[in-house]
């Protein structure tokens, strides 16, 4: 029988070259192609889940991950190629030419890999990092793969977006470093108000947010007056918030903006609206109380304005909880005895 199996495995199936491949060559190549893969997923996954549970930004893991992956499969293949019986050497101008028409034809691909490659060798962009793209695009990092890298909005939603437009086209990379960012903040007043009120309310307001961060003599909250709208003074807040509020700028803005609304209320500062006054200085000779006595009017009484009281700013609190939208899973676990009865 060993005799039998020794016979089969000669048997030539076809010659390339002064090569022969054998029906054994072929059984080899495949088994060493499939330990190599099976070899380069076992690390990976190791590598993925030692890189997991350390910082998120760990790019030499990162880097390790990728380059023993890859390099184990092409290993494999130079392997398998070897146990077919098939001289290298001799495909060296087959090889050029194949690989020419690999690049012409599969351009799109190779590009994304290549593209892959430099970001993760770059390291401009690293997992955990968050970035904004020049469409608007903005999440989370998650995975840099060989054709697209997946990024994570704070709707929870996974964004494909190729290589080669984080390399070719303007990104912002927000978090890069782990420092944080400035943050401009716009809203306005009406024209006539104390400007020192609204600069004192305001940065009051903002310092009582508690993901801004304390004033250094680098990091400084400021209120600059930057112009002049309609019936309106024109303001921005200057603040500096912490790394994880600037991950979540929509949320970030909102908890400013109803922490401003509430400080200028609070201080009977109007805010200004679209409006067309029309004044009369005078009528039938008659003015103010006077003209309005020649009409058989009283003067309007205006209700006493009180301060509102303290309101629920959703967005500050959404910012506070812990993140709880994690990446899913890869591999998700098998369901547990009572989820199968379930």
């Amino acid at each position: 029988m060993l005799n039998g199996f020794q016979e089969v495995s000669h048997i030539t199936l076809f010659r390339l070259g002064a090569s022969s491949v054998t029906v054994g060559g072929v059984g080899g190549a495949l088994f060493l192609l499939i330990m190599f893969m099976a070899g380069a997923w076992l690390i990976g996954s190791a590598l993925k889940r030692v890189r997991m549970r350390t910082e998120p930004g760990n790019a030499a893991l990162y880097i390790s991950e990728k380059v023993l992956s890859y390099g184990l499969v092409v290993v494999g293949l130079i392997a398998g190629l070897s146990t077919l019986g098939i001289d290298l050497t001799s495909l060296a101008v087959f090889a050029g030419g194949l690989g020419i028409g690999l690049g012409l034809g599969l351009q799109g691909i190779i590009k994304e890999f290549v593209s892959g490659l430099t970001l993760v060798f770059d390291r401009a962009v690293q997992i955990g990092d968050y970035v904004e793209m020049h469409d608007g695009t903005r999440g989370i990092v998650q995975e840099i793969g060989p054709r697209a890298t997946r990024v994570r909005n704070n709707d929870n939603v996974y964004l494909l977006i190729p290589n080669s437009k984080l390399i070719e086209n303007t990104m912002i990379n927000w978090t890069r470093r782990g420092e944080t960012r400035r943050i401009h903040v716009p809203f306005q007043v009406a024209i006539g108000a104390d400007k020192e009120r609204v600069r004192e309310c305001v940065l009051a307001a903002a310092r009582d947010v508690p993901f801004t961060l304390p004033d250094t003599d680098k990091h400084r909250t400021q209120v600059w007056l930057v112009g002049y709208g309609d019936s309106a003074l024109k303001f921005e807040l200057i603040v500096w918030p912490t790394l994880e509020a600037v991950k979540r700028p929509k949320a970030m803005n909102a908890a400013y903006t109803w922490a401003i609304d509430d400080a200028l209320r609070g201080a009977g500062i109007e805010i200004p609206y679209p409006q067309r006054d029309i004044r009369l200085r005078a009528f039938f000779g008659e003015e103010g109380d006077d003209a309005l006595a020649a009409l058989s009017m009283k003067p309007a009484v205006h209700a006493v304005q009180t301060a509102p009281t303290s309101t629920v700013n959703d967005a500050a609190e959404d910012l506070l909880r812990p993140e709880d939208m994690e990446p899913e899973p890869e591999n998700p676990p098998p369901p547990t005895p009572e989820q199968r009865r379930a």
